[in-house]
């Protein structure tokens, strides 16, 4: 008996981790894909390169004097969830960037370096190569350093051609420049609020739902824009660095409001000081239609509309009222159609 054991044992298959679902050479070969990708993206204060343990960034390069860091994390939500439906995979690493990078904006920081964390099934290296030259995009628009990352190929946790995101930012700023700044903020400071591209990354399980409702196939043209319905609604969020830190540099600004998930409604008093609250006018201006086609296709109530989608606004600016012309003159310079959307009030 111990005999026939020993020799069944002997003649089993060797296992290994690739039989397991794991294939390390296919994340060598994606390290060494994208590497040119992060480097595209370096700044002043990086070290090294991808590989190590961790990553180094050097401040003193850069040439911060009395530095504060601030960091964010994100992810992109079921968004995803029209990437894997689409098989469009070259855009979700933009938002996943921006829910990050605009975050950290909002306290007056300018973003510094990004890593992400990548996680599937079965690593498909076309598709995780997509995905990481989009978040390369997304940090050269936000002007930060793709520093490294994290690539985990974990079988049986996600479907089929399913993997998930999230993103982790560090920015910087000069403690006398870190907003909201609550001791220049005042009742009467003007809000100003700048475009969004769309729903941006947020209310995607609604989205989705309204696209239930219509019966619409995400290839088919879209009622709100000349494209397809997938490739419309995968519109990345807009990174806001190119607008914002030119303000915050000038001290035009005394608070930021990234809108995200809440809308207007519950993001925009997260700047405000205890005594403070924002009185915002919802007829300043005009929503674009993909919002319009959202309310109508699916019966959303305006509330409901508000604390789930930003309405047209990606971020808004606090400004004291002698600065509210000259900050409207710097945004329209820098391509931006600002418009003044309420104030400061005391409550």
């Amino acid at each position: 008996m111990l005999t026939r054991l020993i020799m069944a044992e002997e003649i089993l298959p060797p296992l290994s981790y690739r039989d397991a679902g794991v294939d390390i050479k296919a994340g060598e070969r994606l390290v060494t894909s994208i590497s040119p990708l992060a480097k595209s993206t370096s700044r002043a204060g990086v070290m090294g390169g991808l590989g190590g343990f961790g990553a180094l960034f050097d401040l003193k390069k850069e040439g911060w004097t009395d530095p504060v860091l601030v960091s964010g994390t994100d992810g992109v939500g079921t968004k995803l969830m029209l990437a894997f439906a689409t098989g469009r995979h070259d855009t979700i690493g933009i938002d996943l960037v921006a829910m990050c990078a605009n975050d950290v904006l909002a306290q007056g920081a300018e973003p510094l370096f990004f890593l992400d964390y990548f996680a599937t099934g079965h690593l498909d290296e076309g598709t995780a190569e997509a995905v990481i030259a989009g978040i390369a995009e997304g940090c050269r628009q936000a002007g930060c350093a793709l520093v490294g990352g994290e690539t985990a190929e974990m079988p049986g946790m996600y479907p089929p051609g399913h993997y998930d995101l999230a993103g982790f930012v560090v920015g910087a700023v000069e403690r006398e420049a870190l907003l909201p700044d609550h001791a220049r903020m005042a009742a009467g400071d003007i809000l100003i609020g700048i475009a969004s591209s769309g729903p941006h990354a947020n209310g995607y399980s609604l989205v989705r739902k309204v696209v239930e409702r219509t019966g619409l196939d995400w290839d088919a043209p879209a009622p709100f824009a000349d494209a397809s319905l997938g490739d419309a609604l995968l519109t990345p969020t807009r990174l806001y660095t190119g607008a914002a830190l030119p303000l915050i540099r000038e001290h035009l600004v005394t608070g930021l409001a990234h809108i995200t998930g809440g809308g207007l409604t519950e993001n925009t008093p997260r700047m405000c000081p205890d005594g403070l609250l924002p009185e915002i006018d919802y007829g300043a201006w005009t929503p674009p239609p993909v919002f319009d086609w959202l309310q109508r296709e699916g019966a959303i109530r305006e509330d409901d509309m508000r604390q789930t989608f930003n309405m047209g606004l990606g971020m808004v600016f606090a400004v004291p009222q002698d600065a509210a012309d000259l900050a409207m003159a710097r945004l329209r310079e820098l391509g931006e159609a600002p418009v003044v959307i309420g104030r400061l009030c005391p409550g």
